[in-house]
């Protein structure tokens, strides 16, 4: 059995956001009274990737997270998720003067010939 690679440049605090997710959607399954199964063949999934989805296993695939998510009707929130409209640090970079490109005007020099 292949070994599943090594996500060592991945920040502790997202892989307890991952834990953390996993255990919320296992929550959600749970207050349906959805079985592993339930949400297996509403998915199309294995049952052992379920089991990686709630354990918030990173190596899962993010098209695994997504159908568990649809599955159990709580995929709307996702549109927050990286919205451009509240990354604040991004649009303060992008709306900051020093990195902006200076276009200096040339005199017209007529080559009028």
């Amino acid at each position: 059995m292949a070994r599943p690679p090594q996500l060592t440049a991945i920040d502790p605090s997202a892989i307890r956001q991952a834990a953390d997710l996993g255990a919320r959607l296992r929550v959600a399954r749970m207050r349906r009274k959805l079985r592993l199964e339930d949400v297996a063949d509403k998915t199309g999934l294995s049952r052992s990737t379920i089991e990686a989805v709630e354990r918030g296993a990173l190596t899962t695939s993010f098209g695994a997270y997504l159908a568990v998510l649809s599955a159990l009707g709580i995929g709307r929130e996702l549109d927050l998720i990286a919205d451009p409209g509240l990354d604040r640090d991004g649009l303060a970079l992008s709306l900051s003067a020093a990195d902006k490109r200076v276009r200096v005007q040339r005199k017209n020099v007529g080559n009028d010939f």
